[in-house]
């Protein structure tokens, strides 16, 4: 451990005495036995429900985990790495580079606050990556008898309310939120399945905290949204021409119609308002001109088995199961001419910054979090810390190659390959998108360059561990849309640990005909031997192959029998691998270790540095260089003419790249400008959201007390009384007789008052007299009704009322989601009226709310008062 780099940092400084004191107490454990190991755990507990010193407290519990990491994994931590884990206890975001092993960093602090009676929720950006993370770490909490939950797609509420009520779990993103919504859509206490939101641990903090944070979380029912006005608009957009019937805004990722538009549009569909409220159209046309100009097939999108499918534009994945809202993705249905399901309505919806500023403690890690330092402090209030590198960066980031045309920068890239190939170095190129990746493999395919392709494409994905296991051989030439949240590092010279499950599994899949892509000609003779020893009868069969692989070759940390032909055999292997990549490893490191090549700036420097971090891992050397045109979006849109009119001055032709500082200053002001315009969209989206959040808090909390009591009848009162209270804030206010009778009429009606009380009566009582009298007539009316109600079916009233409560709040909840999103659309005219849009809209919004809960209360009152029960015979 390089103490300078340690303390060159003045935040980390006062980290290296207690560093120096977890590793101490972590070497005293090395005699212990692994059951004195485990009983640590509830000493520490003991110590911690007495309040003993909490400096102490947190080194034996660090020091206890990184005991039982020796042991589960054989890896003894880094300094860093426990330094991460003391940033990550303070709730801060730890930034470690690639490789640092941070799925290790995450074990520390998380046994320190699962000791503290916390729950820990590690939340990942895929599926693919919680499994692995939760599967390694299950290891290691063996040793301290701690539970690991893991929360997948495919699980039932059952399912995911016991994985919750595990010490730690591991979930993504996407299922907490979703998660979190169903709870409170839940009309049974029981249905109930998210425990406390304590402590999380974000991995790729800055993926799920600022790219995710543009699209909030929604949860849709459907709706009764004619399905011919998409067809029928797609069809008209073919008919208007860009930059005459309208114009895109790409900066914003918005279509306005022209005047011209407008009108041809009207012609077409015979009417003279696109615009009208019975009838409405514009939304239908923008949608559909969105779906022409801006949603691109294999860029944006991907049609499989007749149903569009989005790509998430950060990671290259597939999102199965979300859909574009507002009608943009039925307008994308009617383009590619598939089904077109029908539009959703709106039922609850959150979004990640609000979210995930509901947990006590929060805190994340990643390897580019710097650049947003800004956000993530203002949003979150999270501060970013950079923890060094176990060993130092070797990597050369070579400069930036920009060519006129698109044409001759995908030509200098191909070279660029066939250069590597030829030499021997493994490259990696990140391309921004499907269509992309694919012409540049169509390009290799002409140099007869053999590669690997990883893209959205689902039968590229059944093959990424493959892929990226394999990535850091010699001569490996691998295309990758999109390489942030991958969750695998790039080893030189190849992964024999992956490499090693990937061909028994694949072996085993060939010997019961399961497998058609298993390829014996790639396999290494030892190797090949060494696989022709397995039978059909030492599988047992109808099991996950790649879950019992795991099991057997971990079978004598399981204590099971020592004599395993499986497990024997994966170690012969591991051994040939082992060989065979580290062989390959120094070749390689001698060539120049991997070469990482980008197509394309992105519109966040963070994602590019995600790219360039693949190489220079835990101290290799390696390389990296973008090749870039004047035709790329970054540069087009937000570059400016500067760029431009330079490579002219110059007179450079098409094939001579240009290579400068001053063009490296333009390119990063451009990134700069881009983050700067989707920061004031997501902080825009989070003030808005705000104004949400804060009525959705209220509507959940009444929700959940609802579901939890058993005093529901206490709660119908309650919302009696404040109604009556209400309805006399009026009668107290009013001038007229008649009015005050209306009032009167209106209360009786709604309490279910009999008619004998006259109203002349009331009218000649004080108001606080009146507010008494109609109290206790709401108890003894309730009081008749319930007794009515108990002959008819004990127990039922309760049902009645708990029922009645949940149904309204549900439904006026999903009207005034509606009526918000209206009003949110419409709120931006208010700027030309000199008045702040935001303020107007927190104003409104507050008073359409006060509105919803008296409807609430007002209906919920009703019904239970007057409603029927009709009980039919046997």
């Amino acid at each position: 451990m390089h103490m300078f780099n340690l303390l060159k940092n003045q935040n980390n400084r006062k980290f290296y005495k207690i560093i120096d004191q977890v590793n101490n107490f972590s070497n005293l454990l090395y005699k212990y036995s692994d059951n004195e190991l485990k009983k640590l755990t509830n000493k520490i507990k003991i110590k911690i429900a007495n309040n003993e010193n909490e400096s102490e407290i947190l080194i034996e519990s660090f020091g206890t985990a990184k005991e039982a990491i020796r042991r589960a994994l054989g890896l003894h931590l880094f300094d860093v790495q426990i330094l991460g884990g003391l940033i990550l206890n303070e709730g801060k975001i730890a930034e470690m580079k690639t490789g640092e092993g941070k799925t290790l960093v995450a074990i520390l602090p998380s046994y320190l606050n699962t000791l503290q009676g916390k729950n820990v929720h590690i939340i990942t950006v895929n599926d693919y990556l919680a499994k692995r993370d939760s599967e390694l770490v299950k290891k290691v909490y063996k040793y301290l008898d701690i539970s690991v939950g893991l929360i997948q797609q495919s699980m039932n509420s059952k399912e995911r309310k016991q994985e919750y009520n595990k010490d730690i779990t591991y979930i993504t993103n996407n299922e907490l939120g979703f998660d979190y919504l169903r709870d409170n859509m839940a009309i049974n206490i029981h249905d109930i399945v998210q425990s406390k939101l304590d402590f999380a641990i974000i991995d790729e903090v800055d993926s799920i905290l600022i790219d995710e944070a543009r699209t909030p979380l929604i949860i849709s029912g459907p709706s009764e949204a004619p399905i011919n006005k998409y067809i029928i608009s797609y069809d008209i957009s073919k008919t208007l021409y860009k930059n005459i019937d309208y114009e895109i805004d790409e900066k914003a990722r918005n279509i306005i119609l022209t005047d011209q538009g407008i009108l041809k549009c009207e012609n077409i569909l015979n009417t003279n308002n696109l615009y009208s409220l019975n009838n409405p159209w514009i939304q239908y046309i923008l949608n559909a001109l969105k779906a022409k100009e801006l949603f691109l097939m294999n860029v944006h999108y991907i049609v499989k088995k007749q149903e569009i499918i989005i790509v998430d534009e950060f990671t290259g994945r597939i999102m199965e199961g979300r859909r574009w809202s507002d009608g943009l993705h039925q307008a994308i249905e009617a383009k590619e001419k598939v089904e077109i399901k029908p539009e959703n309505q709106t039922l609850a919806s959150i979004t990640y910054q609000n979210l995930f500023l509901l947990y006590r403690k929060l805190s994340g890690m990643t390897g580019t979090a710097k650049t947003e330092e800004t956000e993530l402090d203002k949003i979150y209030s999270l501060e970013v810390q950079e923890i060094p590198t176990n060993k130092k960066c070797k990597r050369k980031d070579l400069a930036d190659l920009v060519y006129k045309t698109e044409y001759n920068k995908w030509k200098a890239i191909a070279n660029e390959c066939y250069d590597m190939y030829t030499l021997g170095r493994p490259t990696l190129i990140g391309t921004t998108n499907v269509e992309k990746s694919e012409f540049l493999a169509k390009i290799l395919d002409e140099f007869n360059i053999p590669y690997n392709l990883l893209n959205a494409k689902p039968e590229n994905i059944a093959r990424e561990a493959e892929i990226i296991t394999q990535a850091g051989r010699k001569s490996a030439i691998t295309i990758s849309t999109n390489m942030a949240g991958r969750g695998t590092d790039i080893i030189l010279g190849g992964n024999p640990y992956i490499m090693t499950k990937i061909v028994l599994c694949n072996y085993i899949l060939d010997i019961f005909h399961l497998n058609k892509t298993y390829n014996s000609k790639s396999v290494e003779s030892n190797i090949k031997t060494q696989l022709n020893k397995i039978t059909t009868k030492d599988i047992k069969t109808n099991l996950n192959i790649e879950h019992y692989i795991e099991e057997e070759i971990n079978s004598v940390s399981n204590h099971k029998e020592k004599n395993n032909k499986i497990q024997n055999i994966y170690l012969e292997i591991l051994k040939e691998y082992k060989i065979l990549f580290n062989k390959e490893k120094q070749e390689i490191l001698k060539l120049g270790g991997l070469h990482v090549i980008g197509t394309e700036r992105h519109e966040s420097r963070r994602i590019d540095n995600q790219l360039k971090g693949r190489a220079g891992r835990q101290g290799d050397i390696g390389s990296s260089r973008f090749f870039l045109s004047l035709e790329d979006n970054l540069l087009r849109i937000f570059g400016g003419e500067k760029i431009v009119n330079l490579m002219q001055t110059l007179n450079i032709d098409d094939d001579t790249p240009i290579e400068s500082t001053i063009l490296t200053k333009s390119l990063n002001s451009a990134q700069k400008k881009v983050e700067a315009y989707f920061y004031d969209v997501r902080k825009q989206l989070f003030e808005y959201d705000e104004v949400i959040n804060n009525q959705r808090q209220a509507i959940y909390s009444e929700r959940r007390r609802i579901l939890k009591s058993k005093f529901t009848r206490d709660c119908i009162l309650e919302y009696g009384e404040s109604t009556i209270d209400e309805i006399l804030n009026l009668y107290k206010n009013e001038k007229t007789t008649k009015g005050k009778i209306i009032l009167i009429q209106k209360i009786k009606q709604l309490l279910s008052i009999n008619d004998k009380f006259l109203t002349n009566d009331i009218l000649n009582m004080k108001i606080e007299e009146v507010k008494h009298f109609l109290y206790e007539q709401l108890i003894i009316t309730y009081d008749l009704r319930e007794s009515y109600m108990e002959q008819l079916r004990p127990g039922l009233i309760r049902q009645l009322e708990k029922y009645y409560l949940l149904q309204q709040i549900d439904k006026a909840w999903q009207e005034h989601l509606e009526k918000m999103v209206i009003l949110r659309e419409s709120i931006g005219w208010r700027s030309y009226g000199q008045q702040d849009p935001l303020i107007e809209y927190k104003n409104e919004g507050f008073q359409m709310f006060i509105n919803m809960v008296t409807y609430i209360r007002q209906t919920v009152v009703y019904l239970t008062m007057r409603s029927r029960l009709i009980v039919k015979p046997e």
